[in-house]
């Protein structure tokens, strides 16, 4: 959830939905730091970056300027810029997939272009700059059912992202000397259109800092009836949110930490520490020094340890296996007074040692398999369920056929208007059984179903099987789904059939 989908412009094009972003040590090399943003939640195997918008991450020379209540953390100038744009798709070799590139443009002018997918990336002649972008696995954990506080397992299993990565020599390109304190952020912003408006600059499409602070913080689900802020937040120009709409920003970050403080029946904030961390959130950048160590439990000790009147002790950053969602709420409901644990403490694949540290994407097949025992003979149930366009499903409203024989499709309107297209890939009467292939209506590739009926003593066996790739839903989601309509139509027959004795 860390930045994924937070309002309706991220949802209307989720190639510029920044999901999360990273400022930690390279693992390789210590004398290197690592930046990286990751867009598009959920994408499929073959998503590409957009080429309508550049894609920034913005560092600033950060420095403290207040402890306790009065915590307070101020950036200057000049920014330290990282833009990559892609190009469009270019027709890959016969057999092979479409190739993008992009090119990357860092703080000092150089450019160095990249090959979507490169997992060896790309690095500029002198070394100063390493970079990959291309398909990862999502790192983020969320493991909690928020609006509940409840521990659940990790919504995020199995998904992938687009992930740019920019890993860089500390000392030639944020000259810690002067200050080894910095304050980061991560951009979308759409290219500017030919004859467009002079002086008009193109509308901020997302942008991320701290982890949470679009839907956890401003969008509270303990709040109720509140507005949601998200898109107007998305708005804002980083490190300068308008000054009109301040008040607005902080009311709601200050109500959201009272409700998450009392989540739990114990006042642990007084309402001065209460609105410090309000003033200290609404300057919203991802804080790291570079001059300490910088760790997986790390993450937000900068902005902790200041608002409890301390100096600080890491270099905070966030790593690719830092439980953000972890961190974040034990420090909001209790204020660091017991460990709050969601339902898992690791992604789908933790994170690596190398270049580029995310890990290979999730593209082994996921599967969902049910059955129902039957007292009732294989050939009468097949003679109901063995129809590819028998409409027997309890969700289907209405099925209908085009084609005949394997390579038929069948056109599946359900109870809830949802339009399932489906291809009969084989059939065999003799064994009962017939696989398919979905087209469209689940949001999943690579789908495969096989519904089969066997003997089983004086019964029968309904057996229903599915492979998939999730592709634009997250695969809980998708398996959910798939689930559901399995069950359902199986139990159905039950109730027409009767269980096995």
């Amino acid at each position: 959830m860390s930045d994924h989908i937070d309002g309706p412009r991220q949802i209307g094009d989720p190639s510029a939905d920044l999901t999360d972003l990273f400022a930690f040590t390279s693992p390789e090399n210590p004398s290197r730091t690592v930046l990286a943003a990751n867009v598009f939640p959920t994408c499929g195997r073959d998503a590409m970056f957009s080429n309508a918008i550049t894609h920034s991450i913005v560092v600033r020379r950060a420095k403290l300027n207040g402890l306790g209540d009065t915590t307070k953390f101020v950036t200057s100038d000049p920014e330290i810029r990282f833009g990559v744009r892609f190009d469009s798709l270019e027709r890959g070799a016969a057999g092979q997939k479409p190739i993008q590139r992009g090119t990357c443009t860092f703080p000092d002018g150089q450019t160095l272009r990249v090959v979507v997918n490169d997992e060896k990336g790309a690095s500029t002649p002198d070394g100063t700059f390493r970079v990959f972008a291309g398909l990862r696995s999502d790192p983020f954990i969320l493991a909690w059912i928020v609006a509940a506080m409840k521990p659940f397992q990790n919504l995020l299993q199995n998904d992938n992202v687009l992930c740019i990565v920019i890993e860089f020599d500390t000392r030639r390109v944020l000259e810690p000397d002067r200050g080894s304190l910095f304050g980061v952020i991560a951009e979308t912003v759409p290219l500017a259109r030919q004859n467009a408006l002079v002086g008009h600059e193109p509308s901020r499409l997302d942008w991320v800092g701290r982890p949470e602070q679009t839907n956890v913080r401003l969008n509270c689900a303990f709040l109720k009836n509140a507005d949601d802020l998200r898109d107007l937040w998305n708005q804002q120009t980083p490190f300068a949110i308008a000054d009109r709409f301040r008040s607005l920003f902080l009311q709601r970050l200050k109500d959201s930490l009272a409700a998450y403080d009392m989540h739990d029946g114990k006042q642990d904030w007084t309402p001065a520490a209460l609105a410090a961390n309000a003033n200290m959130f609404l300057d919203d950048f991802l804080l790291f020094d570079v001059a300490k160590p910088i760790n997986d439990t790390s993450h937000m000790e900068i902005e902790k340890s200041t608002l409890d009147g301390k100096t600080y002790q890491t270099g905070g950053g966030r790593t690719v296996d830092a439980n953000v969602i972890d961190i974040l709420l034990t420090w909001i409901v209790n204020h660091d007074r017991e460990p709050l644990r969601g339902g898992a403490t690791k992604a789908t694949k933790p994170g690596t040692k190398t270049f580029p540290y995310f890990a290979t994407p999730n593209l082994d097949l996921q599967q969902v398999s049910d059955s129902i025992n039957l007292d009732a003979s294989p050939d009468r149930v097949w003679e109901l369920v063995g129809q590819f366009g028998g409409a027997w499903h309890p969700l289907v409203a209405q099925i209908k056929l085009i084609g005949t024989g394997v390579g038929e499709l069948r056109i599946i309107e359900t109870v809830d208007r949802q339009a399932i297209i489906e291809r009969l890939d084989d059939l065999d009467n003799s064994a009962r059984s017939y696989r398919y292939t979905n087209i469209a209506g689940i949001p999943a590739s690579n789908y495969t179903g096989t519904f089969q009926v066997k003997p089983n003593g004086a019964g029968s066996t309904v057996e229903w099987r599915a492979q998939y790739l999730g592709n634009g839903q997250g695969d809980l989601v998708v398996k959910t789904i798939i689930s559901t309509l399995f069950k359902t139509g199986l139990e159905s027959l039950k109730q027409r059939f009767g269980a096995a004795k």
